[in-house]
C-alpha cells in the first residue's frame, strides 16, 4: 500500500509501521480470521481496515480520536499474520502504532486510573494477589456494578491459590542434559502457581536443570500492547540484564503471552543501542512446549504413567503460541506421548478466545462475546479436560466454561504432562 509517512520524523518505530503499510496489498485474507470482524462486521474493525486507519493518522489526513475506537477493538491476536498471504507483520505495527500515538490520547480520568492499576497490578504478582482476593470478597456484589468493574470480578477463580516460593535452582535428575533459564511470569504466580511448580518437576525429571534468574520481571507484554512504551521499554531492559543468553541452553517461558513478548525485544528496542542484546535474548527464548518436543526429538522424554481410563482432552491453541509464535504441532505431540489420551480438536480453534492480555478488561462487552463462542465450542468436544499454555487462556475459558454451568476442568500442558507422571490422570 503506497503512503506518506513522515518515517524521518517518526524515527526507528516509524520505519517498522511504513514496512508494514508498505506489506499490505489490500487483499482482504485477513477479515474472516478477525475475531472483532466476525463479530462485528465492519471494515473498519479488521486488519485491512485498521491498517488503512493507521495510514491515515500516520500522514496527517484523519484524527486520531477518528480512528481510535476502531484500532482499541483490535485484539492483537495476530490470526491475520497466520492468514496473511503478503506476510504483513500486523504485530508489529499495531504495537509501534500504539506506543507512537498514546501519548497524544486524551482519556477520561476513570480511563486513566485504570490504565494506571493494570499496568501496576499485573507485573507484581505480590499486589496482584491481594487485589485478587479482595475481589473473591466484592463478587457477590458484582450484578449491581457497571461492566468495567464486574467483569474482573468475572473472571476471578472460586479460590485463588497461596503463591509459591520456587527454588532460584532446580537441580536435574539423573544426567544433566541441558541448563535452562525460567521466566516465572506474573499474574500466574497469583492465580495458578502451580503451572510453574509442574514446570520445575517436569524439567528436573527429564534432566534439565533450571535457573530462576534474579532481577527478572514482567516481559512488559502488557505495557506494550497497551501504548505505554516507556515502562514496556524499562521492564524489557531489566530482563536484558537478568538474563544472560550465552549461559543457558533456553530461556524458557510457560506462558504464551510472556514468550511471545520476550521475542518482541528486538522489535521494542529497534534502533537503540540495546538492539543486539534484545536479538542475543530473543534467539534463545522457547516455549516450554516446544523446549521438550526437541528434548523428545533428542533422547526422547522420561516414559509417563498411562491414565486410569481413557482421556479426551481438548486442545486450545492460545494465539500467542499459534498465531505470533507458530507453535501448533509441538503441543500436540506430547499430550499424545502419554498412554490413554485422546486429542480433541476445538471448532474454530485459530478464533481468539477474547483474553488477549489485558483486552477482557478494557473491551469486557466483546471479549464476553468471544469467551462464551469460545466455551460453546470447547463444550461441543465433550471432553474429560481442557489444555491450554497461556494463563490468559485459562482464566478467561474456565470463566465462560463456568458461566455455562460446565464442570469440566481446564489445565496447562505442562500441568497434565506432571499429573501423568505423578499417575494422577
Amino acid at each position: 500500500m503506497n503512503h506518506d509517512i513522515p518515517v524521518a520524523e517518526i524515527g526507528p518505530q516509524g520505519e517498522i509501521m511504513a514496512h508494514a503499510i508498505d506489506a499490505c496489498v489490500h487483499c482482504g485474507f485477513c477479515l474472516p480470521a478477525c475475531p472483532t470482524y466476525a463479530l462485528l462486521g465492519d471494515e473498519m474493525d479488521s486488519p485491512r481496515g485498521r491498517i488503512f486507519l493507521m495510514k491515515e493518522v500516520l500522514e496527517g489526513e484523519l484524527p486520531l480520536v477518528d480512528a481510535a475506537p476502531h484500532l482499541d477493538r483490535c485484539l492483537g491476536c495476530m490470526g491475520c499474520v497466520t492468514a496473511c498471504p503478503s506476510g504483513v507483520p500486523y504485530g508489529e505495527l499495531i504495537t509501534s502504532f500504539r506506543g507512537w500515538s498514546e501519548p497524544q490520547r486524551q482519556r477520561t480520568a476513570f480511563d486513566k486510573a485504570k490504565r494506571v492499576a493494570i499496568l501496576k497490578a499485573l507485573p507484581a504478582p505480590k499486589l496482584f494477589s491481594v487485589a485478587a482476593r479482595i475481589g473473591q470478597y466484592a463478587k457477590p456484589l458484582a450484578p449491581l456494578l457497571p461492566n468495567a468493574l464486574k467483569s474482573p470480578l468475572d473472571l476471578l477463580p472460586e479460590h485463588v491459590p497461596a503463591m509459591l516460593d520456587l527454588p532460584r535452582f532446580t537441580p536435574a535428575q539423573g544426567t544433566k542434559r541441558a541448563r535452562v533459564a525460567f521466566l516465572v511470569g506474573c499474574a500466574q504466580q497469583a492465580l495458578a502457581p502451580n503451572f510453574n511448580a509442574a514446570t520445575l518437576r517436569v524439567l528436573s525429571r527429564n534432566g534439565v536443570e533450571v535457573v530462576i534468574p534474579e532481577g527478572q520481571g514482567c516481559c512488559g507484554a502488557a505495557a506494550l500492547h497497551t501504548g505505554a512504551r516507556d515502562e514496556a521499554l524499562r521492564l524489557a531492559r531489566a530482563n536484558l540484564q537478568a538474563f544472560n543468553p550465552a549461559d543457558y541452553d533456553a530461556i524458557l517461558s510457560n506462558a504464551a503471552g510472556c514468550g511471545a513478548g520476550l521475542r518482541e525485544y528486538p522489535e521494542v528496542l529497534h534502533g537503540l543501542p540495546d538492539e543486539a542484546a534484545a536479538k542475543a535474548l530473543a534467539a534463545k527464548v522457547m516455549d516450554i512446549s516446544t523446549f521438550l518436543a526437541r528434548l523428545s526429538e533428542d533422547g526422547g522424554l522420561e516414559p509417563f504413567m498411562p491414565t486410569s481410563r481413557p482421556l479426551s482432552i481438548a486442545y486450545h491453541d492460545a494465539c500467542h503460541l499459534a498465531h505470533a509464535q507458530g507453535i501448533r504441532a509441538e503441543p500436540r505431540a506430547i499430550l499424545k506421548m502419554i498412554p490413554g489420551v485422546t486429542l480433541l480438536e476445538v471448532p474454530e480453534g485459530d478464533l481468539c478466545c477474547g483474553s488477549a492480555g489485558t483486552y477482557n478488561l478494557e473491551q469486557p462487552e466483546l471479549a464476553a462475546e468471544l469467551g462464551q463462542r469460545k466455551a460453546e465450542n470447547v463444550i461441543s468436544t465433550q471432553p474429560d479436560m481442557v489444555a491450554s499454555g497461556n494463563i490468559g487462556c485459562h482464566t478467561q475459558i474456565q470463566s465462560h466454561l463456568r458461566r455455562q454451568g460446565s464442570g469440566v476442568p481446564i489445565h496447562h500442558t505442562i500441568e497434565i504432562l506432571d499429573m501423568a507422571y505423578r499417575g494422577e490422570l
